[in-house]
């Protein structure tokens, strides 16, 4: 995740909370948005503190040196700490943007990865899930961070990966095979991802257990008036023995599920503290998008909080109108699960919504 950020006179840009009563109960007038969120942060979470780094890149051009490729006449000086919050006005001189580090925040979890499993992991727990079903490609970020994250807190992980199993184990496949159940899918099945997950969720319940879907968890979440502390199941009871049924979770490929979005509404909300961001000044916030849920989850975050931010969100796997589809298909995913009515004017006062989807300028290898 980047954070752009130009000189005081020239726009701004960036690259990349629980309690809620029942629909009945709620109040006629809408929250203010620092309510909302308050209310939407009070939860746990699988990351202990919302803190990230943030790096400053400064970029000078080299005078009379032509040629060798599209940035070799620049030169780029990272700062790992800069001067952030009111000293932003005074001390930040040049051309320079800022890099949200999320990267750092696990050794094996990719950044935003870890956002969308941060709210999610503690509900699937309190839940009473033993197993978590999941599905991505070879080399998937989403697949190693489950596994590794389920691993880490006693959840079984099963994931089904597209295509064959290579014949080097590598990178996020590699992590993914050590932390999890990997099952290589053949390409026209995988094509119906959502019966392959339920078929194979079935399988690993057995006839004993139970499959559930992450919209399922939030849905029961609101029945029972709570987030905080779930009844579902006592926290420290043993999972997963022979006395115990089977309880499995489907999380989507990409965890491109409103639930996911949390994570995204934490960072913002951090972020936007008066020693980082601060709530006043415009930012642009670019963004890689695979699923589009990242974008999505920081536009909703910074719309609620009212703050001047721009998300730019660069198209990585589909066409505008596949992102714009799932854009709004997150959004009123997101107003049914958490009851909250959005303030339809802001979401279509433009034809791009809240995320200004973007073309690649070059072709993804």
């Amino acid at each position: 995740m980047k954070l752009h950020c130009c000189p005081a006179r020239t726009a701004l840009t960036t690259i990349n909370k629980n309690g809620f009563p029942s629909a009945q109960a709620l109040p006629n007038t809408k929250p203010s948005g620092e309510e909302f969120m308050s209310k939407l942060l009070r939860r746990r979470w699988t990351l202990l503190s919302p803190d990230t780094n943030i790096h400053q890149i400064t970029v000078s051009s080299k005078q009379g040196q032509k040629g060798g490729g599209l940035f070799s006449n620049f030169s780029f000086l990272n700062n790992n700490q800069p001067h952030l919050g009111n000293m932003m006005l005074y001390e930040n001189q040049g051309l320079y943007f800022y890099i949200v580090r999320d990267d750092l925040l696990h050794p094996f979890v990719n950044g935003n990865k870890a956002r969308k499993l941060d709210g999610l992991l503690p509900l699937i727990e309190d839940h009473g899930v033993t197993d978590v079903v999941t599905c991505g490609g070879c080399q998937s970020a989403h697949a190693a961070a489950v596994a590794v994250s389920c691993a880490e807190r006693g959840l079984k992980s099963h994931l089904l990966l597209r295509g064959e199993q290579p014949q080097i184990l590598t990178g996020y496949n590699l992590i993914s095979t050590i932390y999890g159940n990997i099952t290589y899918v053949p390409r026209t099945f995988y094509a119906h991802r959502e019966e392959m997950l339920q078929t194979h969720a079935s399988m690993v319940a057995g006839h004993t257990g139970s499959v559930v879907y992450c919209s399922d968890i939030i849905d029961s979440s609101l029945a029972s008036q709570t987030f905080e502390c779930s009844k579902f199941v006592q926290r420290d009871a043993p999972r997963g023995t022979e006395n115990h049924s089977r309880k499995v979770a489907i999380v989507n490929e990409g965890a491109k599920d409103a639930v996911a979005l949390l994570g995204m509404f934490r960072l913002v909300d951090y972020l936007s503290r008066d020693h980082l961001l601060g709530k006043k000044r415009a930012f642009n916030f670019v963004v890689d998008s695979g699923t589009g849920t990242t974008a999505v989850g920081l536009g909703l975050a910074a719309m609620y909080l009212g703050l001047p931010w721009k998300i730019t969100a660069v198209m990585l796997a589909d066409t505008m109108d596949t992102y714009r589809q799932q854009e709004r298909r997150l959004i009123a995913e997101f107003k049914r699960q958490f009851r909250f009515l959005l303030d339809s004017h802001k979401l279509n006062g433009g034809n791009d919504g809240i995320v200004h989807w973007v073309d690649r300028c070059h072709p993804r290898k």
